[in-house]
């Protein structure tokens, strides 16, 4: 029988061994996809930063069954429970302590949020793993109504072994030639560690980047700090006569590198700083960090896929409980989708000679 707990004071499964280690442990353990053992967003420290700096409201749900384990980070939100993430989570999964336990310890976990909340969202599931499927059986057992469709896309980078130059060589022409152009014109430095006078560059550049004030710039002085003390910490900045023009916020972890954060001084754009930033980090990371992988997120922006070779879906799992009358409009709304959907694929399908 597995045990299934739910836990709204972060602090409180910090402070309890067994079950930080049991985190520890689920969270290191090799996943079915290579590069993705190891990422910030799995940490507990990772969900007390949103927590404590983006307002979120945590309820951790956890399963144990003898050694196996499993974790679904969830918040609470207006409209029901949501995953534990926010717009700097790359992506949200269950975490288990191995594939062949993720259904009976999934399934649990979705019996007893049944009397916990009537609506369920998970948005930026992957599923290269099969995460993702595993959540919809895990749901569709314990009696929800289940509907997945996709929300976004990640961009990747499989170094295969590859020298930066190597690398480089395959890129875009204009990216290369925009390199090759604009990249004396300014300074790049890489960082390893934080101080008030990097971190107090880093807010500048933001302050007079496209982006202001995106996001809570707390949480990232946390994450930052908190990287720096762990070495995992690449702080990029370009600098043009005397003055930082460029900055970008990396982490290297378990074999890959992720690209978290990037802005530049928006009068400074003529002179490309960002893509020498850029270059200079990816060479930093491939030729010195010799990471496997390069994750740079989600949002299907066009400059990702000068430097991204590879794109992935992410998805959304919305699940609603049949047995509460509230939710069964939405429930109509979304079977009555997911006919269309169908329709449209079958004619697709038709129209290619793929099907009848």
């Amino acid at each position: 029988m597995s045990s299934v707990a739910y836990h709204a004071d972060l602090k409180e499964v910090q402070r309890d061994p067994v079950l930080a280690k049991a985190l520890a442990d689920a969270a290191s353990v090799d996943s079915a996809v290579p590069g993705e053992a190891a990422a910030p967003f799995d940490r507990l420290d990772w969900w007390l930063g949103l927590a404590r700096d983006c307002a979120m409201a945590p309820l951790l749900a956890t399963a144990r069954d003898g050694d196996d384990f499993a974790a679904l980070p969830l918040a609470r939100g207006d409209k029901g429970l949501t995953g534990l993430a926010n717009w700097y989570t790359f992506r949200l999964r269950p975490l288990v302590s191995s594939r062949q336990a993720a259904p009976r310890l999934l399934t649990s976990i979705a019996r007893g949020l049944r009397h916990r909340a009537a609506h369920i969202t998970l948005s930026h599931l992957p599923d290269e793993g099969g995460e993702a499927q595993d959540l919809v059986s895990a749901f569709r057992r314990a009696g929800w109504f289940v509907a997945l469709e996709r929300c976004d896309t990640n961009h990747r980078l499989d170094v295969a072994g590859r020298s930066f130059a190597d690398y480089l060589a395959t890129r875009p022409g204009p990216l290369r030639t925009t390199l090759k152009r604009k990249a004396r014109k300014v300074a790049c430095t890489i960082h390893r560690d934080w101080s008030d006078a990097l971190w107090a560059d880093y807010e500048t550049v933001y302050a007079k980047s496209w982006k202001g004030e995106e996001g809570s710039m707390a949480f990232l002085k946390h994450f930052a700090q908190a990287e720096a003390q762990a070495g995992r910490l690449r702080l990029g900045l370009a600098s043009a006569e005397g003055q930082v023009v460029a900055a970008q916020l990396w982490t290297v972890e378990g074999g890959t590198a992720f690209i978290h954060k990037l802005a530049y001084v928006e009068e400074a754009k003529p002179l490309s700083p960002g893509t020498s930033l850029s270059a200079a980090l990816f060479e930093a990371v491939i030729d010195g960090d010799l990471v496997a992988h390069i994750d740079f997120g989600t949002g299907d922006d066009p400059y990702k896929r000068d430097w991204m070779e590879m794109r992935e879906p992410r998805w959304r799992l919305t699940a609603m409980d049949p047995h509460r009358p509230g939710q069964w409009a939405a429930i109509a709304r979304q079977t009555l989708k997911q006919l269309l959907r169908k329709g449209q694929n079958k004619g697709q399908n038709k129209a290619d000679g793929t099907g009848l």
